[in-house]
């Protein structure tokens, strides 16, 4: 206490004051580590979920985009696939008396008519299909069922020639031997309508032209006399010899030889396309529907007039280029 006497009282309060100083420093100090303590905590936390939030969720979030997730309408396409696939060679439908079965036989004109591109992918196909459905009133699923099928022959078959006008003499020109499949057929079985083989020479002119037939062609640039493929089986056939005809294949069949042929009218062809010339056969008409000549006509034979008779790969009629086209 005396020590406190003999210090000056000025000294004493800066010494009083320093050392409250020191005392609040202190306090302060603690108070805010002892903040940081607890409040670091509870914010790493909390940006710690917001990181495991946006991991997760794209966790989440990459599966979906990497499993490729398709719309309702590729859904559907990928079905009809598997439909068309079974129905090719299934479906079961009536034609010329006759149960048939599957519509593989004529895949290049079911192409041609919806606008399906021949080395497309089977969904491509069943797309095509669709948008062909869609137009016509049908249900647009993609698959060639039988309704879908029953409609296609209908425009197949609308397609052909109209009415069966007998041809005078006069109407009729003679086809040189060299045109002929078969070089020893007579004469009197080789007619056709004028027009009609005049559109003919101008088409197969154009297909000997086309390096990827791979046709033989002679100087003068029509098929090689050797050449089988293109030329005419047979043209103009009389009501009588159609008569003789069926006689001689009493099981043919309505589809196989018509009563009221178009042959009777000049304008119908039957081209050589490979196999047997004119053979109704499945497996015949499975390997004509396959060769190149086949496949040219089907792309090109409208430029000239012709429409296929779609159950006989070989059959052709002439039409008209307005109206082919």
């Amino acid at each position: 206490m005396s020590l406190l006497k003999s210090i000056p009282l000025r000294i004493l309060f800066f010494l009083v004051c320093a050392l409250l100083i020191v005392v609040l420093k202190s306090n302060g100090a603690g108070s805010r580590s002892q903040t940081r303590k607890e409040r670091t905590p509870a914010s790493d936390r909390a940006q710690s979920e917001n990181t495991s939030n946006v991991v997760r969720l794209s966790a989440e979030a990459k599966p979906t985009a990497s499993a490729g997730l398709k719309s309702p309408d590729n859904a559907v396409f990928d079905a009809a696939v598997i439909s068309n696939t079974q129905l090719r060679n299934s479906l079961e439908w009536n034609f010329g008396g006759k149960l048939q079965r599957g519509w593989n036989l004529y895949t290049l004109l079911i192409g041609d008519l919806i606008g399906a591109n021949l080395g497309g992918t089977p969904e491509e196909f069943a797309s095509q299909l669709s948008l062909w459905q869609r137009k016509t009133g049908i249900e647009p699923t993609g698959v060639l069922d039988r309704d879908t099928w029953s409609q296609m022959i209908g425009v197949f078959q609308s397609r052909r020639m109209n009415g069966r006008t007998y041809p005078t003499p006069n109407d009729l020109v003679t086809i040189p031997v060299t045109d002929c499949y078969d070089p020893t057929r007579p004469e009197a079985l080789r007619s056709a309508e004028r027009q009609t083989f005049v559109a003919y020479k101008r088409m197969v002119g154009a297909a000997a032209a086309d390096s990827t037939v791979g046709l033989r062609v002679g100087p003068d640039g029509q098929l090689d006399p050797d050449e089988k493929f293109l030329k005419v089986v047979s043209a103009f056939r009389s009501r009588e010899h159609q008569e003789l005809l069926r006689k001689q294949s009493p099981n043919s069949g309505r589809a196989g030889l018509a009563v009221n042929s178009p042959h009777f009218t000049g304008r119908a062809l039957d081209l050589y396309v490979g196999g047997e010339p004119v053979s109704t056969k499945d497996d015949n008409r499975a390997i004509q529907t396959q060769t190149a000549a086949y496949r040219w006509l089907v792309k090109n034979a409208a430029r000239f007039g012709f429409r296929p008779y779609f159950y006989e790969p070989w059959h052709w009629e002439y039409v008209g280029t307005s109206t082919a086209q």
